[in-house]
């Protein structure tokens, strides 16, 4: 009798152990109530990254979702990556403004091997997240990402919320139904999804191979999955759209200076971006963080090193 008390007791406990476990996983911190920013030409920002898409084997007539975008905005086939072109270099150019000479990301150490010109607070180069805290700190920022270093090249300090996925979990495409969820329940500010291909195609099988344009039309499915978040969360009309890469590749490989390395795409449509097709302007990988900085109105860093693409921007 005893024993079968002591385990109606346990499973009890159990039960309510449980109960109490899933209420937990529900359960939501609140979303900021931010305001719009002053004279902002934009009130959301999605930076959507895909890992060695090089504009060599870029094809729009594959990817419906991109070309929507490309055909609503702007968009060059020219920007010109880092050197070396390596992952980590170019990331942290684009989210910090500045080459590695001033960065410090020489390669793809973390930390840097190099010294950065100037810290923030968090002790990293200022990144694009690292000022819209400081200036607007109820801003919702987040990221979502394969590769687990991208959460310290944002400056993770300055993130709301940030979601490492390894990569074998994008079979599954956890990417994108975490980004939708975080979409719907926070409508960010400012929100960061890179993935980790089609640089992986690239390596294994090779850049420009069927396995690549299979991935590249994947990940064009993913994207209209995130768009179409962006709309049920009724900031569309508000949101611009920004989809771009690190560095190209060639064979197998990618760290040199051919061409087929170093030009990557770079989309940008929505609210404050005219409708001007493709743009002939030279842009540089650390020319996307200073974008972003002034869609926003954000005063930018002196130690940035690049120049907003304002010719995309409406009514310049």
């Amino acid at each position: 009798m005893k024993s079968r008390l002591l385990s109606i007791l346990i499973l009890s406990f159990l039960t309510i152990s449980c109960t109490k476990s899933q209420e937990e996983v529900v359960v939501k911190r609140p979303a900021k109530d931010s305001a719009p920013i002053p004279g902002s030409l934009t009130d959301h920002v999605f930076l959507i990254g895909f890992d060695g898409m090089a504009s060599a084997y870029f094809n729009a007539e594959e990817l419906p979702t991109i070309k929507s975008l490309m055909e609503a905005g702007c968009y060059t086939m020219n920007k010109r990556s880092v050197r070396p072109t390596s992952s980590t270099p170019n990331w942290t150019a684009m989210f910090m403004g500045a080459g590695p000479d001033s960065t410090g990301y020489l390669d793809n150490s973390n930390p840097p091997k190099g010294t950065p010109k100037e810290v923030n607070e968090n002790g990293i180069f200022p990144t694009i997240n690292s000022i819209l805290r400081e200036q607007y700190p109820d801003s919702e920022t987040g990221a979502v990402f394969e590769w687990k270093n991208i959460r310290y090249l944002l400056d993770n300090k300055a993130l709301d919320y940030n979601e490492w996925v390894p990569d074998h979990l994008m079979r599954n495409k956890e990417i994108a139904n975490l980004a939708v969820s975080y979409i719907k329940d926070y409508r960010p500010r400012l929100f960061t999804i890179v993935y980790d291909s089609p640089d992986h195609e690239g390596h294994q099988i090779g850049w420009d191979s069927d396995a690549y344009h299979n991935k590249m039309q994947f990940l064009d499915g993913e994207l209209a999955r995130i768009l179409q978040a962006i709309k049920d969360a009724g900031i569309w009309e508000e949101s611009t759209i920004i989809v771009t890469s690190d560095h190209g590749g060639i064979g197998k490989s990618h760290g040199g200076d051919t061409q087929q390395e170093s030009n990557t795409p770079f989309i940008i449509a929505g609210k404050g971006i005219r409708k001007g097709g493709e743009f002939q302007d030279n842009m540089m990988q650390y020319d996307v963080a200073p974008t972003i900085a002034a869609l926003f109105k954000l005063e930018r860093p002196q130690v940035w090193e690049g120049s907003p693409m304002v010719q995309c921007f409406e009514n310049q």
